[in-house]
């Protein structure tokens, strides 16, 4: 049971254990006992804790600023260069941005484009959380319930249509900190993931390419949006459908 002495359901444990991996919170230990598919659902979370660690433990070599003679203001050797200005880009963000990259490779998969050091984090976030959830990737005919798919695709985040297809797989994750839906819907070659992430904003479609699937990340408004599928499904025929059945309440 929780706080309030009511009994945890699994979606409940999922979006807990998401925000506190330590399982500190009331009624979890009891419910992952009971429950297989949490228990699976846990190993897979702390799996995937382990991989961004790895990741984040890349050797960043000392500074070493070499000892140059003392330069005389007279000094007719010395020449004046025009001030340039700093790069942009910090330590801790290039730090960031092979950590990313470092977890992408993990996983077997990469991301191409341009885009920030947020753009790449994001997209190594989104990879390393879908290549630990592989039971939503199930090809079926059977719907989630209107219940469930209205509790994911709330007024608080906004509206989707249904008719993009059959939606197999319907829960509140978390990414980059936010509580965001995470879709499966059944394509022509597999199930396809879809991420609604309002707030998340991208710079420019970020691709997602891998050894058996294929996807993107799309600015939409004031969020971003990813779709994942099989390397056979035509994503680029998706993506406009799937921007026009979204919209924010942000």
């Amino acid at each position: 049971m929780n706080a309030s002495g009511q009994i945890m359901n699994c979606e409940d444990y999922r979006e807990a254990i998401a925000a506190d991996p330590s399982e500190s919170f009331e009624g979890g230990i009891a419910h992952v006992a009971a429950c297989d598919s949490c228990n699976t659902y846990r190993a897979a979370m702390r799996a995937l804790d382990d991989v961004i660690a790895r990741a984040l433990a890349i050797d960043v070599p000392e500074l070493k600023v070499p000892d140059l003679p003392a330069i005389g203001e007279d000094d007719e050797n010395v020449v004046n260069l025009p001030f340039r200005r700093a790069a942009n880009i910090s330590m801790p963000a290039w730090i960031g941005i092979a950590a990313s990259f470092a977890v992408a490779a993990i996983i077997g998969m990469q991301f191409v484009g341009n885009g920030s050091a947020n753009d790449q984090r994001l997209a190594a976030e989104i990879l390393a959380h879908v290549d630990h959830e592989p039971w939503a990737l199930k090809v079926t005919d059977v719907s989630v319930s209107d219940e469930q798919f209205a509790r994911v695709i709330n007024p608080a985040f906004g509206t989707m249509h249904r008719d993009l297809g059959l939606v197999s797989y319907a829960q509140t994750c978390i990414i980059n900190g936010r509580r965001i839906p995470h879709l499966v819907i059944q394509g022509k070659h597999g199930p396809v993931t879809l991420l609604l992430m309002p707030n998340e904003m991208v710079s420019a479609p970020v691709s997602l390419i891998g050894e058996s699937v294929n996807g993107v990340i799309l600015p939409h408004g004031d969020g971003s949006i990813a779709i994942i599928g099989e390397r056979e499904e035509r994503i680029q025929d998706l993506e406009q459908r799937v921007i026009d059945s979204v919209e924010w309440s942000i």
